[in-house]
């Protein structure tokens, strides 16, 4: 399978007061097209700093992320800021949808961003809404919508643009057990369907043991990557 991510000697130190903090220590990994990887461990380990380093949201200290075989930094801000928006989508556990839009009007937001015009994002945001199951919502705020709902609607924003890689933060986190649940084969449903790279960071072994592989972190460093082939 073709590598869609690669991480190379990825650093991120942080100084807090006098002390330096090595969040990500040197990390080297390749994740496959059509992958969906978790990235577990210990609260503080760096997982959520690997993540934010991977989507570009923060600058490693020294090293290189590679989407797609181009480089993610070394690059000018606009630049970056082109790639994440089409490359990219995001699923996070408290949902950062806008409480004063639709649902529609959420989801076609990273098509209107690209440049796509209105007709044709709002065409693709109903597409996306019907495959979560929530074409009859879609002129729901946020506030009319249930937690699961507000994920699903989430779900569609992250893959409306057709990215190839799909970045989530916890997508589960505020979730019951039982709704979780029906995200999870959500997520799955759309990653064999789209055939895009899913990551995933999570405390639950339960939401990680579904995916294909697991990255497990402490200290800032992958300490074992296991595959379901494994």
């Amino acid at each position: 399978m073709r590598t869609t991510m690669e991480a190379r000697a990825l650093w991120k130190v942080y100084q807090t007061g006098d002390n330096m903090v090595q969040a990500v220590r040197g990390i080297d990994i390749k994740l496959l097209q059509g992958e969906m990887v978790a990235i577990m461990g210990p609260s503080g380990c760096g997982k959520t700093t690997l993540l934010n380093v991977l989507s570009g949201i923060d600058e490693p200290s020294s090293g290189q992320v590679l989407v797609d075989g181009k480089q993610l930094f070394g690059i000018s801000d606009d630049e970056r800021t082109e790639m994440r928006a089409h490359n990219f989508g995001f699923i996070f556990q408290n949902f950062n949808l806008l409480p004063v839009l639709s649902a529609v009007e959420n989801v076609e937001l990273p098509l209107l961003l690209i440049g796509t015009a209105s007709s044709e994002a709002r065409e693709g945001a109903l597409k996306a809404l019907a495959s979560v199951g929530l074409e009859d919502r879609a002129n729901h705020r946020p506030s009319e919508l249930s937690g699961g709902q507000q994920q699903r609607v989430a779900i569609a924003r992250a893959i409306v643009h057709s990215p190839s890689v799909i970045l989530c933060d916890e997508p589960t986190g505020n979730l019951d057990s039982g709704t979780s649940g029906e995200v999870m084969q959500l997520l799955k449903q759309i990653n064999i369907e789209n055939n895009s790279l899913l990551l995933l960071v999570t405390h639950d072994i339960k939401i990680a043991q579904q995916c294909d592989r697991i990255l497990q972190m402490d200290d800032g460093i992958i300490i074992n990557d296991n595959s379901e082939e494994e």
